[in-house]
Order: structure tokens, then C-alpha cells, then sequence
């Protein structure tokens, strides 16, 4: 491949990240690391997005289509990254059997939208910023979300929004809803209503809400009589977050990321030790 195509090559991959990033979705880039033959070539690249949808090549079709195949099976696990030889999941290219090829997950930092600054919503914020998640934190109280209340180095790109209007705030704040958890912590009935009718309207990967069973059954059932989906009203974890006994907002802050972690990752939320005892 010319110096040209290989320049071209890499900025259709760049161009393809910056689109993935910005729509929310995931893909694999597969890069050959090591090659004893002519091809692929060390360095050479393929993108593969969870569609299918492929940029670039590392120079042989039957190569290109085992690794788009492959890189559908590895989005499935929860692997970051890892190397694999090509006869590990293409064995009838015999001649590359050698060869080494890293597959990185590619995915949107995850975000995390937060309805109510009280106690549980502003500990969720400043856990969920360490762990990484962007964090937004809305409330139509201007005092609940003064920067002033998250000035530490970690807490500075929690994003702020006094709501004049929940529902406005919230599809605002989920935008397309990949990639996106939202955890409703408002203070009463008539805000979670507002937010999670906003919130099954935007679609986001996880939402929860707060609450006792009562409390959170009067706004499903409110919801359900005026007409939402049934299956989008079971996918809303009510009352949200693991059971760890949690009684602190801190430890109840906690329970949540728990849960929206597990979502996100795919883990059962059950003690690693269980096969000890099994």
C-alpha cells in the first residue's frame, strides 16, 4: 500500500472514531502486532462497528471478513483489549497461523444523568466522577447545583443544570441515549414523574428511580394510564440500585453505580467469592 493510501487509510479510521464517539455507539479496531509473511503488515488496521460497517483492511478479503466476525464476538465480552492469533478464529489461513492482531474496544466514555441534587444525587455525582463517568446533575433548585458544592479537582466537570423545566433539562442532558444511564433522585411524585416520562421518551441504556415500592408503583401506574409502553415501564429499575443494605446517601449513592455498572458491563451483581461455596 502507497505511503498515500496508508495516510488516506488512517483518516477515514479517524474520521470513523470521531463519528462513533459522538453517536454513542462501539466498534473494534484490529491491528496487526506481529507478522512472520509479506501481509497483513505490521500496523495495518481494520475498523469494524457494531453494525458491521468496516474501514480499512489488512489486505486480504478472507482476513477482513473472519476479523469483522470476530470482532462482533469480542464487543460481547467485557475484554478492553486483547491479542489473538488469526488461527484462533480463522484456522484455514494456515500461512498466517502466526500472526498476532490486538482488538481494542472503541465506545463512548459513559455518562450518567442525574435528576435531583439532594443528598443520594450529589454523592452519586461525585462517586460516578471518580469512576469515570461524565456526570450531569440537574435540579430546578439554582442552590442545589452551585459550583460552589463541587469544586474539587474531580468535581469541576460534573456538569451543573438548574432546570426551569425537568422534562426540557432531561431530554436536554440524555440527547441521544447511548451510552447513557440515568438515575432519578428527585425529592417527590410529580418530579420523577415529569423525568421519567422524559426519560422513556429519550431511551437511554439504563434507568432507575428512588423510592420505596409504593412510591415508585404510583409513577409507573400513572405513566401506564397515560399510555406508555409496558415493556419500556419494566426495563426502569424501581426502587433503583443493589441490595447492600445501604442506609447512608453515600452507601445508597453506591448501591446505584453498583447496578448501573453492572448494567453497563454486563456482570450479575453476585459475590465473586460464590464458587467457593458452590
Amino acid at each position: 500500500m502507497s505511503k498515500q493510501n496508508v495516510q488516506r487509510t488512517a483518516q477515514l479510521i479517524s474520521d470513523a472514531i470521531a463519528e462513533l464517539l459522538e453517536r454513542g455507539t462501539r466498534a473494534v479496531l484490529a491491528t496487526v502486532v506481529e507478522s512472520s509473511e509479506s501481509y497483513p503488515a505490521v500496523a495495518a488496521k481494520l475498523f469494524v462497528n457494531e453494525s458491521g460497517k468496516r474501514v480499512g483492511s489488512l489486505g486480504d478479503s478472507e482476513l477482513d471478513n473472519a476479523i469483522a466476525g470476530q470482532a462482533i464476538t469480542f464487543l460481547q465480552t467485557r475484554d478492553e483489549a486483547r491479542i489473538f492469533k488469526t488461527s484462533e478464529f480463522v484456522p484455514q489461513l494456515a500461512q498466517l497461523s502466526e500472526t498476532k492482531i490486538l482488538f481494542e474496544r472503541l465506545e463512548a466514555e459513559p455518562r450518567l444523568v442525574i435528576a435531583g441534587a439532594g443528598h443520594v444525587g450529589a454523592s452519586l455525582a461525585r462517586l460516578a466522577a471518580i469512576a469515570a463517568y461524565r456526570v450531569t446533575l440537574i435540579d430546578d433548585r439554582p442552590e442545589f447545583v452551585d459550583r460552589t458544592l463541587f469544586a474539587s479537582p474531580v468535581e469541576e466537570n460534573i456538569e451543573l443544570v438548574a432546570a426551569e423545566d425537568w422534562q426540557d433539562a432531561m431530554c436536554s442532558a440524555i440527547d441521544t441515549g447511548r451510552a447513557v444511564s440515568v438515575a432519578i433522585v428527585t425529592r417527590g411524585h410529580k418530579q420523577d414523574e415529569e423525568c421519567l416520562r422524559a426519560a422513556i421518551a429519550a431511551r437511554p441504556d439504563y434507568i432507575g428511580m428512588i423510592g420505596s415500592k409504593r412510591r415508585t408503583n404510583i409513577v409507573l401506574e400513572k405513566l401506564r394510564e397515560e399510555g406508555a409502553d409496558e415493556g419500556d415501564l419494566k426495563k426502569v429499575r424501581a426502587p433503583i440500585g443493589l441490595d447492600i443494605g445501604a442506609v447512608s446517601p453515600e452507601e445508597v449513592a453506591l448501591s446505584i453505580l453498583a447496578e448501573i455498572v453492572a448494567e453497563r458491563r454486563g456482570g450479575s451483581g453476585a459475590p465473586l467469592s460464590n464458587w467457593r461455596r458452590s
